[in-house]
Parts: C-alpha cells; structure tokens; sequence
C-alpha cells in the first residue's frame, strides 16, 4: 500500500510540474502569445499593437527584436499611443524622424529578461525604485506597489503595466498603458 501511495504521489507531483512549465501565457490583443515565438511573431497577432509594431518596423528595430536577446519590452497599446498629442505618432513615422522614433522605442527595451517578480524583488531592494538603463539610453524608473508595476520615465510621465509577463523565446513582453518618453 505504501508503494502505491508513493506513486501516485509522484504521478500527481509530475503532473502539477508539467502544469506549472505550460501555463498558458495571457492573450495580448485578442491573440494567443507563444513562448517559442520572439517578440516580434507574438507582437504582430495583436490587435492593440498595431502602431507598435508599425513604429518598430519604420524605425528597422524588426531584426534586432527578433534576435537572441534576452529583452524585457516595455509595450505600448495603441491608445497608449493614441493619448499622444494630436499627429504626434504620423510625425515620428516620417523618415526623416527615424532617429527619434528609433531613440523612443528604444526607450521600451531592457536588454535583460526582467519578470514581474523580479521587477518587485528589485524595487524592494532598492526601496521602493529601481533604476534601469535602456538599450537606447534612457533611465526609466520601476515601482511596484499593491501588485502593480508602474515606470516613470525622463520626461517625467509614468505607465502602469496592464499585462505582465508574456513569455517569449527571446525575453518578456509586459504590455503597459502609456509611451514612455526620454528627456528631450
């Protein structure tokens, strides 16, 4: 009785872990996110994306995003975007403003894999913030209080996380309510 006891407690131990490893990630935009696509696979299926993904493709960020990384991407909604000033995102998606579209959007990317657990573990930390540097330079701000990570960015404004933890091959996707801005 004891053997089969064990068993079974091992039979149920393996099945919470493969449970566990294969946790669906969260639909983004009304479409699934897999864990072995890269960013750029998964950002393209979302609907509340599609300047994102617009932006990232006039500022040619697409090969760099599907790379090795690890990259945390901080991901804008399309009303986050949106919320910007009137002709504001049609301006930064001229040619002739690339560098500034390519310095914002860079301003999205932690070149590390960053969950929100370790976000949280890092701000405690540190107090209540943590500091990060971006690939493009900036220095962005994380917090997390009451279950919720929010960054404020340069030019002083802040987003929350509204999504957090899409895994993707090459790093993390948390979707977030605002654009974060450098300090122009």
């Amino acid at each position: 009785m004891k053997l089969s006891a064990l068993a079974l407690g091992a039979m149920l131990s393996v099945s919470a872990l493969v449970g566990v490893a294969y946790a669906a990630n969260p639909d983004v935009g009304g479409a699934p996110m897999y864990e072995d696509k890269n960013i750029i696979e998964n950002a393209v299926n979302s609907a509340d994306h599609t300047t994102l993904v617009a932006a990232v493709q006039a500022a040619g960020l697409v090969e760099t995003l599907s790379g090795p990384g690890p990259f945390t991407v901080l991901a804008p909604t399309n009303e986050a975007f949106a919320a910007l000033p009137a002709g504001t995102v049609e301006n930064l998606l001229k040619p002739e403003n690339k560098d500034m579209l390519t310095k914002i959007l860079t301003c999205h990317v932690i070149a590390a894999k960053a969950l929100s657990t370790d976000i949280s573990k890092m701000a405690m930390d540190d107090g209540g913030t943590h500091e990060v540097t971006t690939v493009g330079g900036c220095k962005l701000w994380l917090s997390a209080a009451d279950g919720k990570v929010t960054i404020k960015d340069e030019a002083g404004g802040t987003a929350t996380v509204t999504i957090a933890d899409v895994l993707q091959s090459n790093g993390v996707i948390h979707v977030i309510d605002a654009v974060l801005l450098p300090k122009m």
